[in-house]
């Protein structure tokens, strides 16, 4: 590409690419795409977007397509990849100037050229880096700024590399600057505290952005750049620099206006510092040691002590929090067992903290974390008044509450308890003692300290196990705060229901269960709708902990699912409504066939909310949940819901459509309980399997249940819908052995094996295709035992079920591999005796031995040949399935059935489905289950010895070990 002419038609082509008009824009992208591997094309580039007089949108344009160009094409492995000569020249140009006048393209210049330099420097960019050192030093604002931005994008993206050669060039970097990196951030810092003090924020602001790149630099050096760098004087110079940098930063930050726009960056600046700390102590505790006193005392003092007042800011505070927790639960800071076994480093971190974390201190930030940060804010009951529901996403796991104070403070105390447990367990216990009986209604102050301190006995709740009577607690005092029902008392209602939440799993006696669920009825009914949200979350923990009885739970059943009814019409809030909707979901599941009479109201309303959540696919995972469970409880009734039921499924399963992304699991699990709890084939039923062939092209982790779900509809109906699916079904499975995984052949084989044991007639004609890479797989000596045990179960049935279809099958393998009849058939059954220890399921065994004793009688010679073998693997299942009786000393085949039963079902156990019963109902047809493996070999050794006579069929007995024939007799004694 001519530099020159081509420059003007690929400006013109890059206007046109910006175009909002389609038509002119897709032919602009197309040409585009066509010159990425044109040699020239990124010199072009770089011609266009350092051009300062064009336009902006132009030039953004241009940065982009260099810097995909990079990643596709600048390796030299890579397909069209750059020539050196035209890198040479790109390298020289994109630090000839840092004088970019445009912020937003002067960070992807930066980035650009990061990337080049992960790929390139040293070796084939060695100028980069003094050239960016001589251009930080330069007087220029503008240039000073750019070459500083590079340097920082430079230096984390080198940080980044992980090869040992990479780590090494890195190391060697960072020694070589570090010192020029130190001294560039204390002239930038000392100069913005200068400019800060006099009041000059324009030129406080320039500076302040300096001081944040250099020490976002010096970030990457100290952390990623050093193997031991407590060894390194000017690494622990700088990281001791710190603390006083921080004390400056921090006192400055009182005379800054918070609406000024510096006060914005000074923050980020104050919150890099710590996070300086954090990843150095989380990638080098050891060599944190030294810091571990100061950091502890910097971040308790301005945390939990009036040094911070009128300082700190939510973020700092949440860093400093973080700074201890990863101090007090540093792996690498606690002793062994045995103190001989902890390394001196150990030990010395150990100490440190010891004599830091006193009685006093422990105590003071116990008592600061639960009645200053526990505290519920002005803000916060301002929210639960005005929008109750947004307040109680935000205290259950909102996305702004994982960076917001409240968790970070329950974490620290949660941590600080367990690893100080037996100092701070009577100081908690002494707060809850001085709370007893009911707090006075005018005394807000008194009201949410006493919310406060009950937070943290539920978070601590594991740690108190020994020291709180929870129990009594529950009865003397609880109880009657869950009973006041003025409207100010609301945040100790809702507190005392979610601490029972909390100790519901920990210790809370069976017995008091009723008396629970009597205060949850209540609650659910609560004026305010904070309390009855939270209530119905105790109850999903109440009901899905281990110790959850059905009797105790049924008087209250009825009520309760009504107000939770209730309470999901009156929510408006997604993730509130998808809350419920699980709890719903939860109580179902535990109570099942129970919840019949009560679910008509929510079998309703779920059209309903279905269509109104049609742009909310994670609440429509939750209507998919409920149905699960719903359609588990209504069992063969649930087929009542399909003109609702059977359209989901269809919209989550159809692939076509863009909300399967999220729906699809949950989906097939619906799709799967339905039909097994499906009386009869439908239609409609009949038809979703339509979206089948797609799922299984996709060839996903969703494949075991799409296996599941083949199954389901074989065992409902298999001769309808084998006839309407089989060959595409057949073809499917065709093409997706090919391609799974063994593990994935074995489940596609036992849907096979299904279709065989249901449709023995049918069933091999219509999977004729794939039986010969069977009957193949047997006589090869499959090497995977799971693989190998599912042939034979597959080629067991045909040659039980199906003799004809066998023979059709033996002289289409001889045809194929070109060898005699009996060849093929000796060599079946020699690997079949052979690999029989293949075989773990006793009914498997079964069918083995049935299915080759099904070849007698015979005047083969062949079978006769392999006769012993076949004596063998009677013997063996004749040994898995016989049983003998104490009273007469005869045998009996334990698999035989002779009618159908309907098992009887505890309170604990689930019904059994209409699968269940199908399955039994065939298994009333299957020779596994109704032939007597006993008696079958009788009646065939019998008819061999009349085809044979008494001395042939001698001669035939004696190729067989003696002991085997003594063990064979005695089973059959009594024929």
């Amino acid at each position: 590409m001519d530099l020159n002419s081509a420059s003007t038609i690929v400006l013109q082509v890059l206007t046109q690419a910006t175009s909002q008009d389609t038509a002119v824009l897709k032919p602009a992208e197309e040409q585009l795409k066509q010159w990425e591997t044109q040699p020239g094309f990124y010199s072009v580039l770089l011609n266009i977007f350092t051009n300062h007089t064009l336009d902006v949108n132009v030039r953004w344009l241009a940065v982009l397509y260099f810097k995909n160009g990079i990643d596709r094409y600048w390796r030299r492995v890579a397909p069209h990849a750059l020539s050196e000569e035209e890198k040479t020249t790109l390298r020289a140009g994109l630090i000839a100037n840092f004088n970019e006048p445009v912020n937003q393209i002067a960070t992807q210049i930066s980035v650009l050229i990061a990337k080049v330099a992960r790929v390139d420097c040293p070796r084939q960019w060695p100028e980069l880096i003094p050239t960016l050192l001589e251009s930080v030093k330069v007087q220029d604002d503008l240039r000073q700024h750019r070459a500083l931005l590079t340097f920082y994008h430079v230096t984390k993206t080198l940080a980044s590399k992980r090869l040992a050669a990479d780590r090494k060039l890195f190391y060697d970097l960072a020694s070589g600057i570090y010192s020029f990196a130190c001294s560039l951030w204390n002239h930038h810092t000392d100069t913005f505290l200068q400019q800060a003090c006099r009041g000059d924020e324009a030129a406080a602001t320039n500076s302040l952005e300096r001081t944040l790149l250099s020490l976002k630099v010096l970030r990457k050096l100290t952390v990623h750049g050093f193997v031991e760098p407590h060894r390194s004087a000017e690494v622990m110079g700088f990281l001791h620099a710190v603390f006083e940098r921080l004390k400056q930063f921090l006192e400055c930050s009182r005379s800054i206006r918070a609406e000024n726009v510096c006060r914005d960056r000074l923050e980020k600046t104050i919150i890099l510092f710590t996070k300086v700390l954090l990843d150095f102590l989380d990638q080098h505790p050891f060599s944190f040691t030294s810091l571990i006193q100061r950091s502890l005392e910097f971040a308790v003092s301005y945390v939990f002590t009036e040094a911070g007042e009128g300082v700190v800011f939510e973020r700092f505070i949440v860093q400093c929090m973080n700074l201890i927790k990863m101090i007090v639960k540093n792996y690498a800071y606690k002793p062994s067992k045995y103190i001989e076994d902890s390394s001196p480093e150990t030990l010395e971190a150990h100490k440190i903290k010891t004599a830091f974390f006193t009685y006093p201190t422990l105590m003071e930030i116990c008592r600061r974390l639960v009645t200053h940060y526990f505290l519920l804010t002005e803000e916060e009951l301002t929210m639960w008044e005005e929008d109750p529901e947004g307040f109680t996403v935000e205290e259950t796991g909102g996305d702004s509450w994982k960076y917001s104070l409240r968790p970070c403070t329950e974490v620290l105390f949660i941590d600080i308890f367990h690893e100080y447990n037996q100092t701070l367990t009577p100081v908690l216990l002494e707060m809850v003692h001085s709370l007893q009986g009911t707090t006075n209604m005018e005394d807000t102050s008194a009201i949410l300290i006493k919310d406060a301190v009950y937070n943290a006995v539920g978070l601590a709740a594991y740690e108190l196990f020994d020291s709180v009577d929870f129990d009594q607690w529950f009865k003397n005092q609880l109880l009657a705060e869950l009973q006041v029902s003025h409207n100010r008392y609301k945040p100790i209602r809702r507190r005392v229901i979610w601490l029972i939440g909390q100790w519901i799993s920990v210790k809370f006696k069976s017995d008091l269960r009723p008396m629970l669920y009597e205060a949850i009825r209540n609650l659910l009914q609560d004026q305010d709708l904070v309390v009855r949200i939270e209530t119905a979350t105790t109850l999903k923990l109440t009901v899905d902990d281990f110790e959850f009885r059905t009797d105790q739970f049924l008087p209250y059943l009825e009520s309760m699912f009504t107000l939770l009814f209730q309470l999901l019409q009156e929510v408006t809030e997604c993730d509130t409504k998808m809350h419920v909707l699980h709890v719903l979901s939860c109580v179902n599941e535990r109570v099942n066939v129970q919840i019949r009479p009560y679910v008509g109201c929510l079998v309703q309303y779920l059209p309903l909310l279905w269509k109104q959540s049609e742009e909310h696919n994670m609440l429509r995972c939750a209507i998919l949940t409920t149905l699960i469970h719903l359609v588990q409880g209504l069992g063969a009734d649930s087929k009542n819901l399909y003109p609702f039921l059977l359209p989901v499924i269809q919209l989550s399963t159809d692939v076509s459509q863009p909300p399967h992304v999220y729906l699809l699991e949950d989906g097939l699990e619906l799709w799967l309980v339905t039909l097994e709890n499906s009386p009869c084939l439908t239609p409609e039923l009949l038809r979703i399997f339509q979206n089948m062939s797609a799922l299984l092209e996709l060839s996903s982790e969703n494949l075991k249940n799409c296996f599941k779900i083949i199954n389901a509809y074989i065992f409902l109906s298999s001769t309808e819908f084998l006839q309407m699916y089989a060959v595409d079904l057949c073809r499917s499975f065709c093409e997706l052995l090919k391609d799974i995984t063994t593990e994935g052949q074995v489940q596609a084989l036992k849907v096979v094996e299904n279709v065989l044991k249901v449709n023995p007639v049918l069933g091999p004609q219509m999977f004729q295709p794939l039986l010969p890479s069977v009957f193949k797989g047997i006589i090869d000596g499959e090497r995977y035992p799971m693989l190998m045990s599912t042939y034979l179960g597959v080629m067991g049935r045909v040659l039980l079920q199906n003799t004809s279809f066998f023979s059709l099958l033996l002289n289409q393998m001889a045809c194929e591999l070109g060898q005699e009849l009996d060849q093929i058939l000796g060599s079946m059954i020699e690997m079949w005796v052979d690999r029989m220890d293949n075989i773990t399921q006793p009914e498997r065994r079964k069918l083995s031995a049935l299915a080759l004793l099904s070849l007698l009688p015979s005047l083969n010679g062949v079978i006769q040949d392999k006769f012993c073998g076949i004596i063998h693997v009677t013997l063996e299942g004749l040994y898995d399935v016989m049983t003998e009786d104490p009273e007469t000393g005869t045998y009996k085949d334990c698999m035989l059935m002779s009618h159908f039963e309907e098992p009887k079902v505890t309170e604990d156990e689930e019904p059994p489905t209409e699968q269940d019963k199908r399955k039994k109902m065939l298994a009333l047809k299957d020779p596994v289950h109704t032939v007597s493996l006993q008696q079958f070999v009788y009646e065939k050794l019998k008819a061999q010895q009349e085809l044979l006579g008494e001395q042939g069929f001698h001669a035939l007995m004696e190729t067989v070990d003696t002991e085997v024939v003594a063990q064979l007799q005695e089973f059959l004694q009594g024929f």
